[in-house]
């Protein structure tokens, strides 16, 4: 597989823009913008201050795929249990400060990999960013500028009569200004808003005026499946144009599903090799099998599956043959049977009651195979970072 179809800086994966060039950062052992591949991560739901509590949820966030976690810091017992959490994570932690900024310093000293505020919460902040550039400068951790549209600047809402892109914009490179005056640019930035068209515009703007990294978000996105579509829709027009560095989708859902659904919309765009992918029809009249049935069976039953396979489940012998035979295995179903396709090819037809059990035993035959096909085109690089 080439770099064309991975994706990578400077190349354009099919239908996509090369990605925007941008200087990169480092939230611990993961890369962020420059030539790194497009990160997921997420948030913890519990009381920081609770060690255990969010050490078990950043285990489950990292088994599902998370690559950064961030964790709120809204009081004193939260910034005392950071170190603790930063030493045990298995992935680099953020650390998340509103209105205090002793705790900035506090995560810096607690090693936390990075540190992000929100300039229009944060009090008497900008009198403190002299400090706060030395103390992340010494210790190599960058910082995030996140912006969001619920806690914007009172004096930009003033100025531009309510939240919009611009005002936006405007307030997080006013506060990287502030640190590039003390020769600090370890910074990436977000500018978040509940309309996916706006955080869309914000970006775009955002990234024409600047080359940090940039973090996308929709906030306050709401519930699955709402939340997952804006997610989706603000971040493929923005990834479709290369635009982003970093994603993290905000659901008010568990923050797991918040990583599942990221990693989905990257494999979506082709910035993620695919992992297991089950291909099935809507169902219609024509179908001489329950689909539904047959499809929750299978993802069933792949659940875990280790290597990247897509798997075809059709009804009908309409378009049936045609997406099996595209897919590495797959099932035409009719009249009580399936044609089970392999590579392309009709192997055999099987019983109903025979399709799950067949379809995952041809899957395992071929998973040395699709180990080594997934190790080759991945190259030294990897694909997920």
């Amino acid at each position: 597989m080439s770099a064309v179809d991975l994706g990578m800086p400077g190349h354009a994966s099919d239908g996509l823009a090369p990605r925007r060039a941008s200087r990169q950062v480092m939230v611990g052992d993961v890369p962020i913008g420059g030539s790194a591949p497009v990160s997921v991560q997420s948030m913890t739901t519990t009381v920081t201050a609770d060690i255990d509590a969010t050490l078990q949820q950043i285990a489950e966030l990292t088994a599902a795929g998370c690559q950064i976690v961030r964790v709120a810091v809204p009081s004193a017992d939260d910034a005392a249990a950071l170190s603790v959490i930063a030493r045990k994570s298995q992935i680099p932690v953020i650390a998340d400060i509103h209105f205090q900024p002793r705790y900035v310093f506090a995560a810096i000293n607690a090693g936390c990999a990075a540190v992000r505020v929100n300039p229009g919460n944060i009090k008497r902040f900008d009198d403190q960013v002299s400090q706060i550039a030395r103390a992340a400068a010494g210790a190599g951790i960058p910082i995030r500028i996140g912006v969001n549209a619920g806690s914007l600047d009172p004096r930009l809402l003033a100025r531009y009569g309510g939240v919009c892109a611009e005002a936006l914009v405007e307030s997080a490179l006013w506060e990287c200004s502030l640190f590039e005056e003390h020769d600090f640019q370890d910074l990436k930035i977000s500018v978040k808003h509940h309309d996916p068209m706006v955080m869309v515009r914000a970006y775009r703007m955002l990234a024409e005026r600047c080359d940090y990294p940039l973090h996308l978000g929709v906030t306050e996105a709401g519930p699955p499946p709402q939340g997952t579509v804006k997610s989706a829709v603000a971040f493929g027009i923005l990834l479709a144009e290369g635009i982003g560095d970093t994603i993290r989708v905000s659901l008010s859902a568990p923050p797991v599903e918040e990583v599942t659904i990221g990693i989905s919309i990257l494999e979506s765009l082709g910035l993620r090799e695919r992992r297991l992918e089950i291909v099935s029809c809507p169902s219609c009249g024509r179908a001489q099998v329950d689909v539904y049935r047959l499809t929750d069976e299978v993802t069933a039953a792949f659940e875990g599956f280790p290597f990247p396979l897509r798997v075809a489940v059709m009804g009908c012998v309409v378009n049936g043959p045609g997406e099996a035979r595209e897919a590495d295995i797959g099932v035409s179903c009719g009249n009580g049977k399936g044609q089970i396709f392999v590579k392309g090819k009709v192997i055999r037809t099987v019983p109903e009651s025979k399709i799950v059990e067949t379809l995952l035993d041809e899957a395992l035959a071929l998973a040395p195979d699709a180990a080594g096909e997934a190790a080759e085109e991945l190259g030294p690089q990897g694909r997920g970072g």
